[in-house]
């Protein structure tokens, strides 16, 4: 791994730490490719994992964003971490992304996918998904699950619930 890929990383997981911090106003938004994302699909331990992969011109994943944002201010306590993963144009970071976090106040860690390798990246994350959004990975270190579908909130939280010993 490069220099420079470490940095992302380790900003990547100060920034995942600080998600809880009710005082972040203007949260970093960071842009990443598959292989500097990837650690963060495939951690080994206690904490379950809710990583949903949405855009801002996506009607229905904007419908269920407040939906992870609950999930993840209820379920904090219990090691139940959000990750928001944009699929937004990178051009658009400072246009469109950053002003729909800060206008509708995501406390989730959110991260830009800047992948163009589409046809690369989304069978690893799942070998069924056909890249269609909003789409959702939910896992800790003893089970995995993939939805490729929007949520109602019971819905999602019904589901992490299985997760969470």
């Amino acid at each position: 791994m490069k220099v420079y890929q470490y940095f992302i990383l380790l900003t990547l997981i100060i920034a995942c730490k600080n998600r809880g911090d009710k005082s972040i106003k203007n949260q970093e938004i960071i842009s990443v490719n598959y292989e500097e994302l990837e650690p963060f699909l495939n951690k080994v331990s206690d904490t379950t994992y809710v990583v949903n992969f949405w855009a801002t011109w996506c009607k229905p994943c904007v419908e269920e964003l407040p939906f992870f944002e609950e999930l993840n201010k209820k379920y904090a306590s219990d090691k139940v971490k959000v990750l928001l993963v944009s699929l937004d144009m990178p051009k658009q970071l400072e246009t469109r992304l950053k002003p729909f976090v800060k206008e509708n106040k995501l406390k989730s860690q959110v991260i830009l996918l800047n992948d163009p390798n589409q046809n690369n990246w989304i069978p690893k994350i799942d070998s069924h998904w056909d890249g269609a959004i909003p789409a959702t990975l939910i896992y800790n270190k003893n089970r995995r699950m993939f939805y490729a579908k929007s949520f109602t909130y019971s819905e999602l939280e019904k589901i992490t619930k299985q997760f969470i010993p």
